[in-house]
């Protein structure tokens, strides 16, 4: 009788992550499709206020980083509040603001044994 409370507990945290997913994924795709579209302010529109503010004229600035992107490589991760999504060719971080969820760092490459190291944020 003690595996049905185990099964129901991993089934609700199951349920929540996959809630979790879907927006923390539509936020990273949004952010990279609009900087592959060359729109700048809808890309910056999906920053966090304080990513967007260390990019001095943001629409312009966020169109000249090397921001490559790519497909996804699994699920993103989902921390409470933050959030992880590696892609092909880097990874995004996000924040959950009460308007939805936010890249507050993007464009980072993961160094052994240091921080990652981001165009945006970090």
């Amino acid at each position: 009788m003690r595996t049905l409370p185990l099964l129901l507990v991993a089934l609700v945290v199951t349920a929540c992550s996959a809630q979790q997913d879907g927006p923390v994924s539509q936020a990273a795709a949004g952010f990279y499709t609009a900087v592959a579209a060359g729109d700048g302010a809808r890309a910056c529109a999906l920053l966090s206020p304080r990513a967007e503010e260390d990019l001095e004229d943001c629409p312009r600035a966020v169109l000249e980083l090397d921001l490559r992107g790519g497909a996804p490589l699994g699920g993103p991760r989902v921390y409470g509040d933050e959030a992880q999504v590696r892609l092909a060719a880097d990874t995004v971080f996000l924040h959950r603001f009460a308007a939805g969820w936010r890249v507050s760092a993007a464009g980072c490459e993961g160094r052994p044994g240091l921080p990652y190291r981001c165009e945006i944020g970090g």
